[in-house]
């Protein structure tokens, strides 16, 4: 109909205008509505939500609230590693289709994605998927230092998994290094067990057998997602294997910067300065302290001879410290302490904070 296209309906499944939610509702309860009763929606049409009856084209059958999650969730973690904010709205849509239910939804034993609300569902799942891991359990365990109690608490399950001879890769941040508590934990675990740590890793997640996996969908993690669909599987599966490549094992020690005086946690944070982003921001996605992060920012400052904010930014694009290390030639940099505050070229991004208790 003419005046409804798709520029009076400007929004995707995860967000239906009001006459389409109205209208698809009704056909979900019902299997089955007139084709005239989606004139004024066309949108249910381009985005897939009604399609014609083989059997009879006059009317038009819904697709499944639990398809239509499935597209959405896929279509979310094809841009897991830019936009993760992005899955709490998503869950949000996922909720409201689940809430439909309707005589078209799958059996819950065959559900491909499963929302698991509150901590003791998602334990619940967790301990039913340790008991029946065969082989393999692959984790991403974000944040800094493993606390001994949470290693404690899971330890006499990874030791029964060990018995039952399933290996575990785990990745932390470079920050779970210094806690004694992991290096117990591995020790105990022995062969059965690796760990390697980056900079800095995605959010939470845990692979089992590579048939289920595990992930938070809300900031707090008290609500996450059970995966079972195959090909979001292999996805993470794959985003697992390209971190672990990049990871350093846990016994081996990090490399050098190359640059004298320079950490390499101080290069990390350098990095991510440079990117624009402030102080809170940069210790999240490290695993570290706001006050940490601050102490480094300050001795990286001294270091480079930088006596503002504007000009650290400034030192750390001369140091080539914006970016991924250098030729090992050109990385062994020394800075005056007199060097100028403006250098040639493209103006450097400043390095944002104006909270920072060091004043930089």
């Amino acid at each position: 109909m003419a005046g409804h296209g798709t520029d009076t309906h400007p929004h995707g499944a995860d967000r239906l205008c009001e006459a389409g939610d109205r209208v698809y509702s009704r056909a979900v309860r019902r299997g089955r509505v007139p084709r005239e009763a989606a004139e004024t929606v066309p949108c249910l049409l381009e985005l897939a939500l009604l399609h014609p009856d083989p059997d009879d084209m006059g009317w038009l059958v819904p697709t499944s609230p639990q398809e239509v999650m499935t597209r959405l969730l896929r279509g979310v973690y094809e841009e897991v590693s830019a936009s993760q904010a992005r899955v709490g709205d998503a869950v949000s849509a996922f909720e409201w289709y689940a809430g439909l239910g309707g005589r078209v939804q799958a059996p819950a034993e065959g559900v491909a994605i499963r929302v698991l609300d509150g901590l003791p569902r998602i334990r619940a799942a967790m301990d039913k998927a340790t008991e029946e891991c065969a082989s393999e359990v692959l984790a991403v365990q974000p944040g800094g230092i493993r606390r001994e109690d949470e290693l404690s608490e899971g330890l006499h399950r990874a030791l029964e998994m060990r018995r039952r001879g399933v290996r575990m890769r785990d990745l932390y941040t470079h920050v779970a290094r210094h806690g004694q508590g992991l290096l117990n934990y591995m020790e105990l675990m022995g062969g059965a067990a690796e760990a390697r740590t980056l900079d800095e890793v995605v959010e939470r997640l845990i692979l089992f057998d590579r048939k289920v996996a595990f992930i938070p969908a809300n900031t707090d993690r008290t609500i996450a997602l059970e995966l079972r669909h195959p090909a979001l599987v292999d996805y993470l599966v794959t985003v697992f294997e390209r971190l672990w490549r990049l990871a350093i094992p846990l016994t081996s020690p990090l490399p050098s910067t190359g640059i004298e005086g320079i950490t390499h946690r101080e290069r990390s944070i350098a990095a991510l300065l440079a990117e624009g982003h402030q102080d809170a921001v940069v210790a999240e996605r490290l695993g570290i302290s706001v006050r940490t992060c601050r102490a480094h920012i300050a001795r990286l400052s001294e270091t480079l001879g930088a006596a503002s904010r504007t000009q650290l930014g400034v030192r750390i694009a001369q140091a080539g410290l914006d970016g991924p290390p250098r030729a090992p030639e050109l990385e062994s940099v020394t800075l005056p302490r007199d060097a100028p505050g403006v250098v040639p070229g493209p103006r450097p991004r400043p390095v944002a904070d104006p909270e920072s208790p060091t004043g930089l």
